[in-house]
């Protein structure tokens, strides 16, 4: 997979493209009703329980408006939080401060919503199975998306086209599965290959084949485990369609290796968050 890199130049890009959205054309018209030079010391505090991530980006949102800004972090990056707990105390210009607010606060819930989402499922399967997202991002965020997924002990999942081969339903529709198989095997230079099964009756068509990983699509655990029993000894098993907090557990109990979610990074709910003067 694509190597994910949040270094703080990345971060810094990512804060700055924010606030220019933020602040086109003539900045925080709102703040500049304040007085110059008035100084302030706000709380950030959490309004729920979760994980906290994306607290670097806060740190660059108000750095790249101010940098005399002093942010004191009292919670690190990827811990537990719960309602009403102190997560950083920030000082300074208060207009400045509160030109930032929002776009601190939407990397933070954002983050933390999926790191915190993530957390719940990779919980409920304890040590059976892994917890992956997938390619439902939202268009530019997928790395920052991806980064949320592994804060909650999640794994990644193929970043892009490019990284692994993945022979779906809609390719079996349009050509012999097994040609396709053969053809990306012929093609592969080192990248897996992964082919969705949709029934049994395909998988035993295929089976056998050099590929790596079976992804059983919306299968009920009765047929998947025994989809399972039939391909562990030849792929890597891999289980999507419909997995939610309820049933995660019993899917999990199939034997099945990897299970992907779309839900984690496309239908997940953002952590509350506040600051509070």
């Amino acid at each position: 997979m694509s190597k994910i890199n949040l270094s703080k130049n990345f971060i810094r890009g990512i804060c700055k493209s924010a606030l220019n959205e933020d602040l086109y054309p003539s900045g925080d018209i709102s703040s500049n009703l304040l007085k110059n030079n008035v100084k302030k010391k706000v709380k950030l505090i959490s309004n729920q329980s979760g994980i906290i991530g994306g607290l670097e980006f806060a740190k660059q949102t108000f750095k790249l408006i101010d940098k005399k800004i002093r942010i004191n972090l009292k919670k690190k990056e990827g811990s537990k939080i719960k309602k009403g707990d102190l997560i950083a105390t920030i000082e300074g210009n208060i207009k400045h401060i509160l030109t930032g607010e929002r776009i601190a606060l939407n990397f933070l819930s954002h983050i933390s919503g999926i790191a915190t989402t993530t957390d719940r499922f990779v919980k409920k399967v304890g040590k059976k199975s892994k917890i992956c997202c997938t390619r439902k991002t939202i268009p530019n965020l997928r790395v920052i998306q991806k980064y949320a997924v592994k804060l909650g002990g999640g794994i990644n999942h193929r970043f892009n086209l490019s990284d692994e081969y993945l022979i779906k339903d809609n390719h079996v529709a349009s050509a012999d599965i097994k040609k396709l198989i053969k053809l990306a095997i012929k093609k592969k230079k080192g990248k897996k290959i992964t082919v969705e099964i949709d029934n049994l009756s395909q998988l035993k068509k295929v089976i056998g084949l050099k590929f790596d990983r079976v992804l059983f699509d919306n299968m009920s655990p009765k047929i998947l485990r025994k989809g399972v029993k039939l391909s562990k000894k030849f792929y890597e098993t891999e289980a999507s369609g419909g997995i939610t907090l309820k049933n995660v557990k019993k899917i999990a109990s199939t034997g099945v290796k990897r299970i992907s979610i779309g839900s984690l990074t496309h239908s997940f709910n953002s952590i509350d968050l506040k600051l509070e003067i």
